[in-house]
């Protein structure tokens, strides 16, 4: 299947039973769903999929859930991250193997290296199939920093180098992009309370967080921001926002799955050393979740 690198496309959760064992289950029918309300497909094994936790054998597991539940009906992404190279391109060439459309290139864990470093490791993840890549761009998680002409670089020297999971939160970002690397590109946001704004900047599209829980309201939000319709789009988005706010903090995960858990779609369950919230911190996050359940304007 063609990787179009446009529309939302969730950034998938992991689901587990109570043993902590992945439910490929409720993983497939989350898949469903998502697709179902009018996402452009799905990438699993990304920080909110709690990649760092799943063995190589579970990764693999997973990919090929997603990629059964949708058959062929859009497309599954692999979130291709590992301590080293030789991991990643194993990974990556499994992916493959297993059905996947694309790949989402993280830089490696742990060790932050320089540019020349960094290069080698990305690029030979790339290079190491034929599938469409998007290179994922975090330098507030992950303290590695692919700038514009870095990015431009790697954008020459790789044919099947085509997209950017943009996550610096800065949207003057997608306009640099855009500058140096045309249409050759396709910028996706990765940081959820900045979606409208960047696609006013030219964004194709979103790799989002909290349409695990609101696949409805992300789609239109995008339609609507992408129509150029402002009034809709900021109404919508003004009500969204404390919801999507909750992407952007170091709890990000148990945050969304929180979210999922109270609106009946999955549960808040996540793997040490992540713990579910407790306390104050529970309690004002299920004040924040029922208000925007109360005053949800597509309801």
């Amino acid at each position: 299947m063609t990787m179009k690198w446009s529309g939302v496309i969730p950034a998938m959760t992991t689901a587990f039973h109570e043993d902590l064992s992945v439910d490929h289950d409720f993983l497939a029918r989350h898949c469903q769903w998502l697709v179902d309300s009018g996402c452009a497909g799905i990438v699993a094994l990304g920080s909110l999929g709690e990649g760092a936790t799943l063995t190589s054998t579970e990764k693999l597991a997973v990919l090929k859930t997603g990629v059964k539940a949708l058959s062929g009906r859009a497309p599954v992404v692999a979130g291709i991250s590992a301590l080293s190279t030789a991991e990643a391109v194993s990974l990556a060439k499994a992916a493959e193997d297993a059905g996947c459309s694309g790949l989402m290139v993280l830089p490696p864990y742990v060790y932050l290296g320089d540019w020349r470093e960094n290069k080698a490791h990305v690029s030979a993840v790339i290079s190491a199939t034929k599938l469409s890549c998007m290179l994922y761009n975090n330098p507030i998680a992950y303290k590695v920093d692919y700038v514009p002409e870095q990015v431009a670089e790697l954008l020459a020297e790789h044919e099947n180098l085509h997209a950017i999971k943009e996550s610096s939160a800065d949207v003057r970002r997608v306009m640099a992009l855009r500058a140096l690397c045309g249409d050759r590109l396709r910028i996706l946001v990765g940081v959820d309370d900045v979606i409208v704004e960047s696609i006013a900047a030219g964004a194709a599209g979103w790799i989002a967080g909290l349409v695990n829980a609101f696949p409805k309201e992300s789609v239109e939000l995008v339609r609507l921001a992408s129509n150029g319709d402002t009034t809709a789009a900021f109404r919508l988005y003004s009500w969204f926002l404390p919801l999507l706010r909750l992407d952007t903090v170091p709890k990000f995960v148990q945050l969304i799955k929180l979210v999922q858990e109270e609106v009946g779609m999955g549960s808040a369950r996540v793997r040490p050393p992540r713990l579910e919230l407790a306390g104050a911190e529970l309690a004002e996050t299920k004040k924040v979740i029922a208000n925007a359940l109360a005053t949800n304007p597509m309801k």
